[in-house]
């Protein structure tokens, strides 16, 4: 697992736990919900 990676997971955690403490999860898992399903959608279509 590179520096970068390890970067990327300690703050999608931090993200998270900042969310939670502000009451925005729905939010966020909202988004993220969102992005997947547009990423798969581009994917098939550029395939």
């Amino acid at each position: 697992m590179g520096l970068k990676s390890k970067l990327s997971k300690i703050l999608r955690i931090w993200n998270d736990v900042d969310a939670v403490r502000n009451n925005r999860i729905g939010q966020r898992v909202g988004r993220r919900a969102a992005g997947k399903v547009s990423g798969k959608l581009i994917r098939k279509i550029f395939k």
